[in-house]
Parts: structure tokens; sequence; C-alpha cells
């Protein structure tokens, strides 16, 4: 089966910028530098105390706000059952009918303000808001710290480990190839389902790790003729980090049935490819075969071989038409080929 390869770099699905929220003294740093922490852990600890007295105060306002409230629809009750009696003037209920507006709307402004208290409390303790690894603190307790949204100041990141993105630019001469091949229907359209691709490392031979592209960019670089890529691999080992080179490969065509042979079973005859199969009777059959990828040191046949074949691995240059042989059967293990 061809293959489509390309090069890139290993990136977190999420990193994030850990940021202080309010102002104050750092208090406590609850983790260590490269710490695996879950979302929800908790990370710093603002002092709480100006928080904590803050929400008392605007708690306390909230109550006497409700109070306020409270007599101020006393007072309008009573003015209606007044004004039925033409015993107030209209100037006067309308007075009593602003005081119960007023005290309503002061309910609700001292309800934002406990709520804003009570939030600040809350975001002097800072938790992870994502699972992965934790970088260094940049800031030790005894600092003072500020908030203030995106301006608030930095106090560590996140990085997500698993899964993990690699990036790859396959070239235009790469694309092309794949698209004529899902036209042809031998390959799935990549937008419209999951292609399986494998990885390697800069220290690996083999594709070793298995996952699958998730996204193409509906575009080509201009500047650089090349198309970027998607791929997603399970990290639960954390061997893929980010930054690190990969070499990633995609199956350039649609997979078929093949049988697994030994690399020394094949042999080369006028520059085609051949093995000797053995029969029941001891006699040898000449078999010429269309080989395919290499799987370490086996080799995929896609042609010229059927299930039950047994094929001689050992000592084929001694072979002839007329050879017979006696030989000893011994099934290849996780193939769907034979041995002899």
């Amino acid at each position: 089966m061809g293959r489509i390869h390309g090069a890139g770099r290993i990136e977190a699905i999420e990193t994030v910028e850990v940021r202080a929220r309010v102002d104050g003294y750092l208090d406590k740093v609850n983790f260590k530098a490269g710490d695996k922490v879950k979302k929800g852990d908790l990370l710093f600890v603002i002092d709480p105390r100006p928080y904590r007295a803050e929400l008392n105060r605007a708690v306390g306002e909230l109550e006497r706000a409700k109070a306020r409230l409270e007599l101020a629809k006393n007072d309008l009750q009573r003015a209606e059952h007044l004004r039925r009696a033409k015993a107030i003037s209209e100037e006067e209920y309308d007075t009593r009918s602003k005081g119960q507006r007023e005290a309503s709307a002061a309910v609700r402004s001292a309800e934002a303000a406990a709520q804003t208290a009570r939030l600040n409390l809350e975001f002097t303790e800072i938790r992870a808001p994502i699972s992965g690894r934790i970088g260094r603190e940049l800031v030790t307790p005894g600092n003072l710290v500020s908030g203030g949204g995106g301006g608030g100041t930095l106090l560590t990141i996140i990085v997500s480990v698993d899964p993990i993105y690699v990036y790859v630019d396959a070239d235009e001469r790469a694309v092309l190839k794949y698209r004529r091949l899902a036209e042809a229907g031998k390959r799935s359209n990549a937008r419209e389902t999951r292609i399986p691709a494998k990885l390697a490392l800069l220290d690996e031979a083999e594709f070793v790790h298995v996952g699958y592209i998730d996204y193409i960019e509906p575009r080509m670089d201009p500047n650089t003729g090349t198309l970027r890529a998607r791929g997603v691999f399970d990290n639960p080992n954390e061997l893929l980090s980010p930054g690190f080179f990969a070499r990633l490969r995609v199956p350039g065509s649609a997979p078929y049935q093949g049988l697994l042979i030994p690399e020394r079973a094949i042999g080369t005859d006028q520059g085609q490819k051949f093995v000797w199969i053995a029969k029941d009777d001891g006699s040898v059959e000449y078999r010429r075969i269309v080989p395919g990828a290499a799987t370490g040191r086996m080799r995929v046949i896609s042609e010229g071989l059927q299930p039950g074949d047994w094929v001689v691995i050992e000592g084929i240059h001694k072979l002839r038409p007329d050879t017979r042989i006696e030989a000893e059967r011994i099934p290849l293990a996780g193939t769907d080929g034979s041995s002899s």
C-alpha cells in the first residue's frame, strides 16, 4: 500500500496560563513543579481575609437593604388604604410608592455587591482549569499579585498531555495524490472520516504510535506550498512531549488483503520476486509473487499466495523445480500464511 509521509511537531491540545483574578498577597502554593494535576485541583491561595471581611460587609448591607424594602412595602400598603379613604394626598402616595421602588432597587444592588464579594473570595483559591502537567510556580508565597482579567499576574502554566496533537505540513504533490485516491474511491475522504495515521519519534525506526487525522486546513499556504493537517494520538505514558519532532505516515491507498511471510523466503529472478511452495507430495513449486510493504523482517504479499500455502523459508537458494524435500511445517504466529 502506498504511503504519504510528513514531518512535524508535537503540540499540546490545551495550554493554559494560570493567572490571579484578584489582588492580594500570595499565601500558599499547593503543588510541586512538574506535577500532574487534575481539573479542579487547588494550586494557589491568595490571602482571603480582606475578601472574607468584604463579603461579610456586603451581606450586612444586603440585610439592611431588605429591611428597608420591607418597611417601604408596609408604608405603601398603609398609603393605599389611606388613599382609598381619601385620607392622603396623591403627592404623598407617589412619594411612598417611589420609596418602595428605590428600596427594591437598593436590594438588587446589594445582592449584586454580595455576589461580587462572594466571587472575589472564591477567586482567592486558584484551581486547575484543565488536567495536565503543571510548570514551576512563577510567584512565591509572600509576594503581591494583581488581578484584573487578562492582565492578572501570571502564576504558572498547565499543558495537557493525553491525548496530544501532531501538526504536519503535506506538500501539494502528496495532497493531490491523496485526493485522487479519494476521488477514485480507493481511500476515505479525510474531511468526512477519521484517517488512520502512525507516528515515529526521532530515535524510532518504526512507526509504532497509532492515531488518526482529525483536521485538515481548508487552504494551501501559498508561501510554503503546503497544507497543514493535524493528528491525534493517545499518550498515556507521556512519551510524546510538546515540541518534539515527529514523523507522520498516512496510508496512501486503500487497505487490501495480503499474506505476511519472512523477508528471507523471497527470491529474485531477473527482477521478478518469487517463493517456493512446499507440496504435500514432497515436491516444490516455483511461484511468482507481488510483494507489498515491509513490516520489520516480514513482507506483505499482495498477489501470488493463498491462505494455506506452505512457503519454504530456509535454503531456498538450493531448490530447483525437480527438488524433493522433507519439510518441517511451522505455522507463523500472528500471520495469515504458513511456512516450512
